[in-house]
């Protein structure tokens, strides 16, 4: 047999029925922009903090919609909270005020009423 260099994936499938996401569902009720978020990718664009460290606002959206908080946890605090990421999205988005919140509940273990 031909060894051409090919290799099967593992599956990349969410299963979003399984995922935690209760980060997400206490995120939307403090912050109800979060639900209109379309992914669109300004906010990664036009982040200061993005184009010198590897801090991505979509990316974490994303992994907090999954579920998966130990893998935004190291980088959610390069944040610099500057806003311009706010002033760009074109749905609205409260976007510091979600990283606000996700470090809130981060460093503390719960979102408090």
């Amino acid at each position: 047999m031909i060894n051409f260099g090919y290799q099967r994936n593992e599956s990349a499938t969410l299963d979003l029925d399984t995922t935690h996401s209760e980060l997400y569902k206490k995120l939307l009720d403090k912050e109800p922009s979060a639900a209109t978020c379309i992914s669109c990718g300004t906010c990664a664009a036009t982040c200061s903090a993005g184009q010198f460290t590897d801090f991505n606002l979509r990316k974490i959206m994303l992994l907090c919609k999954r579920g998966d908080m130990q893998s935004f946890k190291p980088i959610i605090n390069r944040c610099m909270v500057c806003g311009k990421c706010q002033l760009a999205c074109p749905k609205g988005v409260n976007t510091r005020n979600i990283v606000l919140i996700l470090n809130k509940y981060l460093h503390a273990g719960k979102i408090s009423k």
